[in-house]
């Protein structure tokens, strides 16, 4: 069965196999070394389509104005449930509203817009697709639809306001769904819904109770009313029992949790004999001092808007799976003491030091780790279609591990798949799994090899390797018939992401895709064909469709949306080069734009810090930094040259590449800008006293680390809504990276701007939305006064009071780069 859903969860995987076969990787910086041949010559695009008349003038303005300017790009594209109809987003001119827009594959044209009243035929939130069922069902705005194969027809299934969730096929002519804390399932044929099953977090009712102390079991013992009501009240009990038992149209499986839990997840079985439900401890995930202050309200007034917790005031968090028989109300939690390191103290080496620098020592314990589910791209929990299988897959809060690991129903017992240990952390992306639909075999992401590959592992066997090599595999489809891979690769190239299909028996892949950019897919439901969304360095993304029966695989283009006055500008299109490492073998990638032509005297230079950390911007595609894309093509203009480096820490790149700032996060990466500034000086005629740096969120973090640690590197900087203390940040993110402050609170010390702001000499700009809700504006306010307590002079703070982490208001953008080219031009 395929399922997909439009919704993400937040970090999801899964997996199964048979504990004499499991394997286990571990991963480390120590045992690896980067391969070498990674690719060094220097790519580039042309601009090869500038329109010549009607020139729109390169402005500050024009590039922070309103994006609709650029041409509203296709948002969030997706196959219709009959393959017949491409379906995506654009967004209206002037306001926030995305309309539906449908197209027709191997068609040029943007398509028609949907109108409401049609959008539930093609739009979805989930939608299951399987070879074995002659409909198709999906859940829009809540409620369930299906559509026939055969005459195409669309029926509704449900309707109201009670949304329906976590869809899945029953049996051969129904459909099951969660709503709430229960079940239910629906025939497509005959309309009857049927609640399966519920569970409620309370306890368990009974008719007649043990005595809670003496006074009470004497009373029932003297007392002759009291025993009469107590053997009444059992009798109705029992009466009800055996109606339910005995009557097939009344609901009878009703479970029962401990009152202080909630339900994390749940997902029922195709079959309908079993659920597997998820639990956790109820309690609140941020504390009452966890607002933010809102000074721009409609009524005048501030207003304390809650937010998320600190990673530093984060609490071990662990989930119970447990497996339910439906029938017989049997329900059993299954134990994690069978999974390989369950209570192995993988972080003693760390707890040590910590204690070492406080004078103390330090002994190791093996007590149970906490383990919780590990969301992603898709549910944690998935079934075989047999139904006597599913698989879970499982992380450690420590971030240390991901378990894949199986459940028998017979034997409703953990049996490990596969184990990944990471000295490091595991990566929250790469963890797609999924079953094998004819085989009892799984296939998983993993990063044991040191870039995310491809596996398979049947339940029995050992795991086998599909793909393999120095390139990060994704978005992994099979085939309903088992027989392909689908996958995005960068083999290429580090930044030029192409599609590849290979045999779910080989290790020989085939190219779909040689259209040197970034390309996403999907694969439509019929499997005939790929639609694409494809963008390059200076082109923003479009729609194509490749029809897979076809000789040759060639995409055709079906949408064209950018607006003329983007193709009338002459854009700079950056080289992708290659800059040395000091460090490591593998070289550091790094968008360069430059003037064209002599110059008279050597240039300027700026170095753009990008954000995310883990993220990936020296790619041949369009960029997420669109407005920084525009605004480097404007300082090229002004005789500027701009570097956009892939620091150590950025995605794509493989799991050194990544793990390099564990424990020291800003570390690695200035040591990457350093070298960056060699190369501008030695290849690109830069004045190594005239160059800038700037970046936003963890780029604004990374302009701190410079010039408080390396005050001569840059002359002047700009930090945009920067983190200056990483316990004050999230857990998701930052635990993973500097474990948590109360274990590891060196490696915060290490790795916080806020710790070195003596070493500031340079001028620097620190911008700051106050109503940011991912790096709070308090990291500004703490930051600037420590600066006014040490006496720094060179540094001024500009505020945005009704801005959240990613500007809205061009007047808020414009303002923002304003500043940031006035303290270039002053200063460099």
């Amino acid at each position: 069965m395929t399922k997909y859903k439009k919704i993400v969860y937040s970090s999801v995987g899964i997996a199964l196999l048979s504990a004499c076969s499991a394997t286990e990787t571990s991963l480390s910086s120590a045992n690896k070394k980067s391969a070498a041949n990674f690719p060094t010559e220097t790519i580039s695009q042309n601009n090869s389509s500038v329109l010549a008349n009607n020139k729109v003038e390169l402005t500050l303005k024009q590039i922070m104005s309103d994006p609709d300017w650029l041409g509203r790009e296709p948002e969030d594209a997706f196959w219709s449930a009959d393959s017949a109809s491409v379906g995506y987003y654009r967004k209206q001119q002037g306001n926030p509203i995305r309309d539906l827009w449908l197209a027709t594959p191997n068609t040029a044209g943007n398509g028609q817009k949907v109108s409401l009243a049609s959008i539930h035929q093609y739009e979805y939130d989930e939608i299951i697709r399987d070879k074995d069922v002659d409909f198709v069902a999906w859940i829009f705005e809540g409620n369930i639809f299906v559509q026939a194969k055969a005459d195409k027809a669309i029926r509704q299934l449900t309707k109201s306001l009670d949304g329906a969730s976590n869809l899945q096929f029953y049996k051969q002519d129904g459909v099951s769904f969660q709503r709430g804390n229960s079940f239910y399932s629906v025939n497509v044929n005959t309309g009857m819904q049927e609640q399966m099953l519920s569970w409620h977090f309370e306890d368990e009712s009974e008719a007649v109770s043990a005595p809670e102390d003496y006074i009470a079991e004497e009373q029932i013992k003297l007392i002759d009313y009291v025993k009469l009501q107590r053997k009444n009240r059992q009798l109705e009990e029992d009466n009800d029992n055996n109606l339910r038992n005995e009557n097939s149209s009344l609901m009878t499986s009703s479970f029962y949790f401990a009152p202080e839990h909630r339900t994390v997840l749940a997902s029922f079985s195709p079959d309908g004999k079993w659920a597997v439900v998820v639990t956790t401890e109820d309690k609140p995930s941020s504390d009452e001092t966890d607002i933010m202050p809102d000074y721009i309200e409609e009524n005048g007034r501030i207003k304390a808007q809650r937010v998320r917790q600190r990673v530093a005031d984060a609490t071990p968090i662990q989930h119970d799976v447990w497996l339910l028989e439906v029938q017989s109300g049997e329900k059993t939690k299954l134990d994690y003491k069978a999974l390989p390191g369950y209570n192995e103290d993988v972080l003693a080496a760390v707890k040590r030091e910590n204690a070492e620098a406080k004078g103390k020592t330090y002994q190791e314990n093996r007590l149970p780790r906490d383990i919780r589910l590990l969301f992603g791209s898709e549910s944690p929990v998935q079934w075989h279609d047999n139904s006597d299988k599913v698989a879970v897959m499982l992380e450690a809060w420590d971030n240390k591990d991901r378990w894949i690991t199986t459940v028998d129903v017979d034997d409703k017992v953990l049996t490990t798949q596969h184990r990944m240990h990471d000295t490091a952390w595991v990566n929250y992306r790469f963890n797609s799994f999924g079953w094998f639909d004819d085989a009892e075999t799984l296939y998983l992401l993993s990063e044991e090899s040191g870039y995310s590959q491809l596996y398979t592992k049947p339940v029995d066997g050992k795991l086998n390797r599909v793909t393999q090599g120095n390139f990060v595999v994704d978005d992994v489809v099979l085939t309903q018939d088992d027989n392909y891979f689908y996958y995005k690769a960068n083999k290429k190239h580090p930044g030029i992401y192409e599609i590849y299909r290979v045999p779910s028996d080989s290790t020989t892949s085939e190219a779909l895709t040689d259209l040197n950019g970034m390309t996403d897919y999907q694969l439509s439901p019929d499997e005939s064909s790929l639609l694409l969304t494809h963008s390059k360095l200076v082109m923003p993304p479009e729609l194509y469709s490749v029809d897979l029966r076809a000789d040759s695989f060639k995409p055709v283009k079906i949408t064209s949306t950018v607006s003329d006055e983007f193709l009338s500008i002459d854009w700079t299109s950056p080289s992708i080069v290659a800059v040395k490492s000091s460090h490591t073998e593998q070289p550091i990638y790094s968008r360069v734009y430059a003037p064209q032509g002599p110059a008279s005297e050597k240039h300027r230079a700026v170095v753009f810090n990008h954000g995310a950390g883990y993220l990936q911007n020296s790619h041949l595609g369009w960029s997420g930094y669109f407005r920084e894309f525009m605004f480097h093509s404007f300082l090229v203009s002004q005789g500027y040259v701009v570097m956009d480096m892939d620091y150590r820490a950025s995605a794509g790149y493989g799991r050194d590449w990544r793990t390099a700032i564990y424990r020291q996060m800003g570390t690695p990466e200035t040591q990457d800008l350093k070298d960056g500034v060699d190369w501008l000086v030695e290849n690109a005629n830069v004045d190594r006293d005239r160059i800038g740096t700037y970046g936003g969120s963890y780029g604004g973090f990374m302009t701190f680390m410079a010039l408080f640690t390396e005050p001569d590197l840059f002359q002047a900087g700009a930090a945009l809504r920067p983190v200056s203390d990483w316990a004050h940040y999230n857990d998701g993110y930052t635990s993973n990276i500097l474990n948590r402050p109360d274990v590891d609170p060196i490696a915060y010390e290490r790795s916080s701007p806020i710790y070195f702001a003596e070493g500031l000499t340079k001028p620097l700009l620190i911008n700051a939305p106050m109503v940011d809700n991912n790096v709070f504006f308090v990291d500004v306010v703490r930051l600037v006064q420590i600066l006014i307590e040490k006496e720094k002079e060179n540094f001024e703070t500009a505020i945005y009071p009704v801005e959240p982490h990613g500007f809205v208001q061009p007047s808020s953008w414009l303002d923002e780069y304003r500043r940031i080219y006035k303290l270039f031009e002053e200063n460099l």
